[in-house]
């Protein structure tokens, strides 16, 4: 129940102990004592202050948050870009940040070397005890090893690249410990499946049963699926490449061996070349890409034309996934966000016609909310430990 409590706390959906007693289905008694638990963990705080809102009637219910000067953990995103790290608390608040644009090293341990070193002054500027690390690549991950199974091209690292090890080695060495002193706890995982994860609990996909999503990365496209509140990963953690999809079967040859798949038929690469645009060298093409689409799609034929491909590719992938899944809600991010602001009515309708439902399945799509979706899924999974078993942040007290 602590954890149960813990996590209802974390994502926002109980707000006052009164919520909490409700949402937990026990007395007032038994959550009282749960809020007391976690506030002594310094998890949480309780505002013993608040006060009914103006027309409520009944008895004040204490408000209760995430404590701010409480434990935080510690996040990195790692692209062909660039990487981003952050020490991200509870309530997906984050601390501090700091991020490199340089192209990442070819060589995963120098590479893993650099983030340990920022992740170590963040660290340590926080002050305040880490439960946990989490990292997002840009690759399907193992859930039984922790290794890299056909990591994005452009990232120049091979299959089985044991990254989670590395991440943990590279920690260690720059003396990041967990609670009490201990080892910390290392996860890894692909960027978009921990995108998902952040969507669901703190962002568009907040309240959905099966949520899919799909997005651009710095790189192709990617898919995950969160089932009840459970990342989906298949049997080993490499379930749902939703970006190999095909979408044309005399399209652009694939990375997997196939052809037309979204990930090349439907990435921020294929837009600027439909568009007739050549991205700039040293900055992300995903960034180019969005920019490109914001500022020129009213006024630039070209620009529409590419739009309304990606929308046409993007729709008939997300049908197949979609007639598969039945999920309750879709999330989109990356490019994929700002294709669905800049023609919603053309992207929803090529989805619906493709439906064996029609137009009456009326799947919400919806834009991500997060900005920075990875990066608070990697703190999600290193926080997991924690929300399940909340007694696992004492060592640091």
């Amino acid at each position: 129940m602590l954890g149960q409590a813990l996590m209802l706390i974390h994502t926002g959906r109980a707000p006052t102990r009164s919520v909490l007693t409700s949402a937990l289905g026990v007395t007032r008694a038994t959550a009282g004592a749960t809020v007391s638990e976690l506030q002594e963990l310094g998890l949480i705080q309780v505002d013993e202050a608040a006060r009914l809102s103006p027309g409520q009637q009944g008895r004040p219910s204490h408000r209760l948050s995430v404590d701010p000067a409480g434990p935080v953990a510690l996040a990195a995103q790692l692209h062909p870009d660039g990487f981003e790290v952050a020490v991200i608390g509870l309530g997906a608040r984050i601390i501090a940040a700091q991020s490199s644009t340089q192209a990442i090293a070819g060589d995963p341990a120098s590479a893993m070397a650099e983030i340990a070193g920022v992740a170590a002054r963040l660290v340590a500027g926080a002050g305040r005890p880490c439960v946990g690390a989490g990292l997002a690549v840009p690759s399907a991950v193992t859930s039984l090893d922790g290794t890299m199974v056909a990591p994005y091209y452009r990232l120049g690292w091979p299959t089985g690249t044991p990254v989670r090890d590395l991440f943990a080695g590279k920690l260690r060495l720059a003396g990041i410990t967990g609670p009490g002193g201990r080892g910390l706890r290392c996860s890894a995982g692909n960027d978009i499946n921990l995108a998902a994860l952040a969507e669901h609990r703190h962002g568009a996909g907040r309240g959905s049963s099966h949520l899919l999503m799909v997005a651009t990365g710095h790189g192709g496209v990617g898919g995950a699926l969160v089932l009840g509140g459970a990342l989906y990963a298949g049997s080993t953690g490499l379930g749902m490449e939703a970006g190999h999809v095909s979408v044309d079967t005399a399209g652009l040859p694939c990375q997997c061996g196939s052809r037309g798949c979204l990930s090349v038929e439907a990435d921020a690469a294929r837009f600027l070349a439909l568009a007739g645009r050549v991205a700039e060298p040293g900055i992300p093409e995903l960034a180019q890409a969005i920019a490109v689409l914001r500022r020129d799609y009213p006024g630039d034929a070209a620009v529409r034309a590419a739009a309304a491909t990606l929308i046409e590719r993007l729709g008939l992938g997300l049908a197949d996934l979609v007639n598969v899944i039945n999920p309750d809600r879709v999330v989109l991010g990356g490019l994929h966000r700002d294709l669905l602001d800049a023609d919603p009515v053309g992207l929803r309708a090529a989805l619906a016609d493709r439906s064996p439902w029609g137009r009456g399945a009326n799947v919400p799509l919806v834009a991500a909310a997060l900005e920075q979706s990875p990066l608070i899924g990697a703190a999600e999974i290193a926080w997991q430990p924690v929300l399940d078993d909340p007694a696992l942040a004492a060592g640091g007290r």
